[in-house]
């Protein structure tokens, strides 16, 4: 069973960054595209970011220009570099490996972004 491990959540103020870590247990980067995913209080679930297994990036066009995601195939890690952070952005992010119909879901990092 490969596990998701997502870490580097907090709080920060608008205007400030963060990046997002997410280790798995197991290589599956060359087999699942990667995601990044965030659901804030009383909202749907939002695809922020996704790394395909060739390595293309697409992003959701609220987080274009401010989002990055990158992995590191020797660290079984994928990363999701968040700048200019704004309230909105303000969730809990998940790391999933192969779409919202996959079992490869991590347990979640709460962002949170206020003065």
């Amino acid at each position: 069973q490969v596990r998701l491990v997502e870490s580097g959540g907090g709080l920060v103020q608008p205007g400030g960054s963060l990046r997002l870590s997410c280790a798995a247990s197991e290589n599956i980067f060359s087999v699942l595209n990667m995601n990044w995913y965030r659901q804030a209080p009383g909202k749907q679930r939002e695809l922020v970011a996704t790394i395909s297994t060739g390595g293309s990036t697409s992003y959701a066009d609220s987080v274009k220009g401010r989002f990055t995601i990158s992995r590191d195939n020797a660290k079984k890690t994928v990363y999701l570099q968040m700048n200019s952070l704004k309230p909105e952005d303000t969730a809990v992010y998940h790391c999933n490996g192969g779409g919202s119909a996959s079992r490869y879901w991590g347990q979640g990092t709460q962002v949170t972004v206020s003065s």
